[in-house]
Order: structure tokens, then C-alpha cells, then sequence
């Protein structure tokens, strides 16, 4: 799946998208889990999961049920970076627990470590300033990728960035079905 996630970014040919490549490729992004129990909780399920919300996403805004413009590289970049926040954000750590004999071992499982603690779509926005220059409808969707599982203080904030950029909840529905509808 990383040749595919690489493949795909490159083919954005947005002016720093190397350098973007060459910093995920130094991080654990493409070892990384999606998150420590919700979903895609194993070694490689942060890029399997971001691969399929790129997929979902393509679908949702080509089927749009209004007239959506959006190029094709906005797609790639909005869905494959989304979570890039998680890179460098979860460790190892191991606790004990009984196996199938009904005797103690020590097992592993993540948790977070949060070394950058500036939230969860800004902070991958921050990150993917570093390295390329992003739209506004990019900043928007993936700032607001987590909509209304965001504090209810800013929902009418969400609101208003959703109809002025209708990509924004596009990209937190598919978010959303990738979690559950796929479990990655």
C-alpha cells in the first residue's frame, strides 16, 4: 500500500510533494495504526485506512448530489494527508493479559504519545504546510475531516465551513465510512 499512497501523491506534481514523501518516509506513518482501538488498530492500518477514504472520497464527490469542481489532485491530497497527523503519535507499550491457557502474558498494544500536542486537523494542515502549499478547500476538509465528533462549541463553525466548502463534510463522510463501514 505505501508504493500505491507514494504513487499517488506523486502524481499530484504539487511543487514540495518530495520533500512531503521524503518526511513520511523518515516518520512511522506507513507502520502506523489508524488509532489504538477504533479502527485499523494494527502495524499499517493509518495508510490502509487513508488509501481507503481516498477511494470513498473519489466516489462521494463524482456522485455529489450537487455540482461538485474539484481536481483531482485536492482529492488525493485532502484524503491521503488527512490524518498525516499521526505520524510519530502512537507507541508501543505492553500490559498484561490472559491468553487462550488462561495464563499471564505480557501483550502488545498502542498508545499515544503525542509529542506535537495542537489538535487533530490543524495540526495535519500545520504538517502539510511544511512541504506544499495547500488550497483553501484543502485547509478546510481536512481541518474539519473529524466534523461533529469535534466539541459541540464549534459546531456551528463546522456548519459554516461545510457549505462554503462542500468537499469539507465529503471528506469527513467518507472519513467516517472507513471507520465503520470498513473498519480501517
Amino acid at each position: 500500500m505505501k508504493e500505491q499512497f507514494i504513487e499517488l501523491l506523486k502524481r499530484t506534481n504539487r511543487e514540495g510533494i518530495e520533500n512531503l514523501i521524503n518526511f513520511l518516509e523518515k516518520t512511522d506513518f506507513f507502520e502506523a495504526p489508524a488509532s489504538t482501538r477504533f479502527h485499523g488498530d494494527y502495524k499499517g492500518g493509518l495508510v490502509e485506512h487513508s488509501i481507503k477514504v481516498y477511494e470513498i472520497f473519489k466516489e462521494k464527490v463524482k456522485n455529489a448530489s450537487i455540482e461538485i469542481d474539484v481536481p483531482e489532485d485536492t482529492i488525493i491530497i485532502s484524503a491521503l494527508l488527512h490524518d498525516i497527523c499521526k505520524a510519530n503519535f502512537y507507541k508501543v507499550d505492553y500490559r498484561n493479559a490472559k491468553n487462550e491457557l488462561g495464563v499471564w502474558e505480557k501483550v502488545p498494544y498502542y498508545t499515544v504519545d503525542d509529542q506535537i500536542p495542537y489538535g487533530h486537523g490543524e495540526k495535519s494542515v500545520m504538517m502539510i504546510t511544511e512541504y506544499i502549499k495547500l488550497t483553501p478547500e484543502e485547509k478546510y476538509a481536512i481541518r474539519w475531516h473529524m466534523g461533529f465528533t469535534e466539541p459541540k462549541e464549534v459546531y456551528s463553525t463546522i456548519g459554516i465551513a461545510y457549505k462554503k466548502y462542500p468537499i469539507a463534510l465529503l471528506l469527513f463522510e467518507a472519513d467516517l465510512e472507513a471507520t465503520y463501514f470498513f473498519d480501517i
